[in-house]
C-alpha cells in the first residue's frame, strides 16, 4: 500500500516523502479514499496511529480559499496544545495562499482577529475560544464545507460537547463532516447520529503487538528515593514525561531533578500558553531531556520519540492511566511505563481517626480531590 495508491496528489506524495512519510498507517490507509471522495467518516483508532495526517490530506486536497471572516474548514480539538500541533501538521499540506490559524484560550484575542479578518481557509479551533469569536461576530461559519472533529472522546470527557453541538448546528448542513475518535459509544456516537450523514464506518484495533512494544512496569520506591529513580529513568531510556498529580508538586520535582543534572521543563495549567509551547518544543527538539507535567500533558500532546513515561504520582483511574501511559509507544515505536509505588511496608496501614474527630487522611484526600478537580475545570 503506498499514498499513491489512495488517490493523493503527486505534488502531497513528494511532500509527505520529503519528510520521511512514505508508507500509510492502517487508519490513514482506510479512510483517506473515503474522505478524498467527500464521504462522511467516522473513525476510530487509538491515539498515535495517523489520524491527524489522514484528514489533514482530505482538507487539503478539498479546502477553498476564504473570504474574511468566513472560514471553509474547521477542525475542532480539545485541548490548546493539539490545536497548535494540528495547525502545525496542516501548514504542511494546505498551500499558504489558502491558509490555517489556531483558535483558542490562554492567549490574546487580537492576533486571532487579525488572521480572521485577512481571511484563513482553515481554522483549528477550542470549543471555548470560537464560541467567544463567533458571539462576537469576528467570523460565521456560513461557508464552511468541511468539518473534522478530532479526538471526540476526549471533548466528551472535558465538557464540551454543549458548545460542539452549537457551533455544528452554525454551519452548513450540507458540509463534509470528520469525526475521529478513540471510542465511539456514548455521547461519541449521539454526535455521529445527530451529525454525520450515512458516515463511512473504519474502525482501526489497537495493534496486538503494542502489548510488547511497550513495557507497564510497577517500580516499588521509597519516597525519598523516588526523585533519584526519576533520574535514573530519564538517563536510562532518554525523552521521559514525569506526571505528577499536582502543579507545586511538577515544580518541586523539575527542581529537584535539575539539582541532579537532568535537562528538564515543567508543563502545567499554572502556567502561561507561551510558556507551555516552549516547554513543548523543548521537549520535542531534544533541548530538555523530560518533560515534568500535571494531567493537562495527558491531553492532546503528541511528540514521536518519548522513550518512557514515569507516574510519578499515581493517576486519577484507569482513564487517566491510558491517557498517560499513551505518550510512548507511539506510532510503532517501543516504550516503557513506570510507575513509581511506595513499598507496602511504607505504606501501611490507614491510622485510625480519634474519636468523635474528622479523619486527617480524608480531610487531605477531599482536599486533593477538590484540587484535582478544579485543575480539570481549568
Amino acid at each position: 500500500m503506498s499514498f499513491e495508491s489512495l488517490g493523493i496528489s503527486p505534488a502531497v506524495v513528494r511532500s509527505l516523502a520529503e519528510r520521511g512519510i512514505v508508507e500509510p498507517f492502517p487508519i490513514q490507509a482506510a479512510t483517506i479514499p473515503d474522505l478524498l471522495a467527500g464521504r462522511d467518516v467516522c473513525g476510530r483508532a487509538p491515539t498515535g496511529s495517523g489520524k491527524t495526517l489522514a484528514f489533514g490530506v482530505a482538507v487539503a486536497a478539498r479546502v477553498k480559499d476564504a473570504a474574511p471572516r468566513r472560514p471553509t474548514a474547521l477542525v475542532l480539538v480539545p485541548t490548546r496544545e493539539l490545536a497548535t500541533q494540528v495547525r502545525q501538521e496542516l501548514s504542511l499540506l494546505v498551500s499558504r495562499r489558502v491558509g490555517v490559524v489556531a483558535i483558542f484560550g490562554g492567549v490574546g484575542y487580537e492576533a486571532q482577529r487579525r488572521a480572521l479578518a485577512k481571511g484563513v481557509g482553515v481554522v483549528v479551533a477550542c470549543p471555548g475560544r470560537l464560541e467567544d469569536l463567533l458571539q462576537n461576530r469576528d467570523l460565521s461559519l456560513d461557508k464552511v464545507q468541511l468539518v473534522v472533529l478530532d479526538e471526540a472522546d476526549r471533548m466528551a470527557d472535558m465538557g464540551f460537547l454543549p458548545s460542539v453541538r452549537r457551533i455544528l448546528d452554525q454551519v452548513s448542513a450540507d458540509r463534509q463532516t470528520m469525526l475521529f475518535s478513540a471510542t465511539l459509544d456514548g455521547d461519541v456516537d449521539a454526535l455521529v447520529k445527530r451529525y454525520q450523514r450515512d458516515p463511512v464506518r473504519h474502525e482501526v484495533p489497537t495493534d496486538p503487538t503494542d502489548g510488547e512494544r511497550v513495557l507497564h512496569v510497577k517500580q516499588p520506591t521509597a519516597r525519598n528515593d523516588k526523585v533519584g529513580a526519576t533520574a535514573e529513568l530519564i538517563r536510562t531510556h532518554g525523552p521521559t514525561i514525569v506526571f505528577c498529580r499536582t502543579r507545586r508538586g511538577a515544580d518541586r520535582v523539575a527542581l529537584q531533578l535539575r539539582g541532579l543534572g537532568v535537562r528538564v521543563a515543567a508543563m502545567h495549567g499554572s502556567r502561561s500558553q507561551s510558556q507551555r509551547e516552549q516547554a513543548l518544543a523543548s521537549f520535542a527538539a531534544g533541548r530538555v531531556d523530560a518533560l515534568v507535567a500535571t494531567d493537562v500533558a495527558a491531553r492532546g500532546i503528541h511528540v514521536d520519540g518519548v522513550g518512557c513515561v514515569v507516574h510519578f504520582d499515581p493517576p486519577e483511574d484507569a482513564k487517566a492511566y491510558t491517557h498517560r501511559s499513551g505518550r510512548t509507544g507511539r506510532a510503532g515505536a517501543a516504550g516503557v511505563v513506570v510507575s513509581l509505588d511506595l513499598p507496602a511496608a511504607a505504606a501501611g496501614p490507614p491510622r485510625p481517626a480519634a474519636a468523635g474527630r474528622p479523619n486527617p487522611a480524608s480531610r487531605n484526600r477531599r482536599r486533593r480531590d477538590t484540587r484535582s478537580s478544579m485543575a480539570r475545570v481549568r
